[in-house]
């Protein structure tokens, strides 16, 4: 909790005065602990930067997976892709501002691999959301084109919240966007981007992490969570880890009570995809 407590307020100096400009004096008398307090949660302020992005990261891809993977009215899923999509855009509107702001600035290379990673979770989702919707054989030929299309136009209108300080009307952006989509599919008759040239633009794909690894990541919340239903929860999947003897249905519900706690929405995510791979 402490450290969510960190991540909070810096978040709120480095909107107001940038990551170069924000101490960590600064952050700890805005959080009113101690400098020691803070080094107990966090190596520097580089690694704190870090987990901050890393923690918008996780949330923006794993709810974008789930909408996906749980799908039940395909009807309105691209509606609702899009809709969550710059929801989550204008929510996080002042943080994306000083990411952009501050892209100069060099990140380690394990970071930009996990930076990585976390677009090819997005490209997976959005390629089996285009496969839910486009099922005939001839879109088939243009879906990983359909991709592109799709992350273009989740970028060139995020800049609407991004640049300019104007209420905007998401109900109409996604229905307007769906529109658009739509003609794409409908209407395209060259693809250009292969099954075959995916696999060239992409690095060496990264493996899903072993169980064993799950489990140290559950260890590490459940030490750190007040007794709470999650914490409970994580403590009955950890079991099912290594044996399971829990029928599918309970296990769904069981990640749905973690799924949107801030501390657990990334356990919940790769536990989803440990227990249906």
């Amino acid at each position: 909790m402490k450290k969510q407590l960190i991540m909070e307020k810096a978040i709120e100096l480095f909107a107001k005065q940038g990551f170069e400009a924000t101490s960590v004096q600064q952050i700890t008398e805005h959080c009113g602990i101690s400098k020691g307090a803070f080094y107990l949660s966090f190596k520097s302020k580089d690694e704190l930067i870090i987990e901050i992005i890393d923690h918008f990261m996780i949330q923006f891809t794993s709810e974008v997976d789930y909408l996906v993977r749980s799908a039940k009215d395909e009807e309105n899923l691209l509606y609702q892709f899009y809709y969550a999509v710059f929801n989550s855009f204008q929510k996080h509107s002042d943080f994306g501002k000083i990411l952009i702001k501050e892209q100069s600035r060099s990140f380690n290379e394990d970071f930009i691999v996990k930076m990585r990673y976390y677009e090819r979770l997005m490209d997976k989702s959005i390629l089996s959301m285009v496969e839910i919707l486009y099922r005939e054989d001839r879109v088939k030929e243009i879906k990983y084109d359909l991709v592109f299309c799709i992350k273009g136009f989740m970028s060139m209108y995020s800049q609407l919240f991004l640049f300019y300080n104007i209420p905007l009307d998401l109900d109409l952006l996604s229905k307007s966007l769906v529109e658009k989509t739509n003609l794409l599919a409908r209407n395209s008759t060259v693809p250009f981007i292969s099954k075959g040239l995916i696999e060239v633009l992409e690095e060496p794909a990264l493996e899903d992490l072993t169980k064993e690894q799950i489990q140290k990541l559950i260890d590490q919340e459940i030490k750190e969570m007040e007794e709470s239903v999650e914490k409970e929860t994580l403590v009955l999947l950890k079991e099912q880890l290594h044996e399971l003897t829990f029928s599918r249905a309970i296990i769904k519900g069981l990640l749905q009570n973690i799924r949107n706690h801030p501390q657990t929405k990334w356990i919940s995510y790769l536990l989803d995809r440990f227990f249906n791979s």
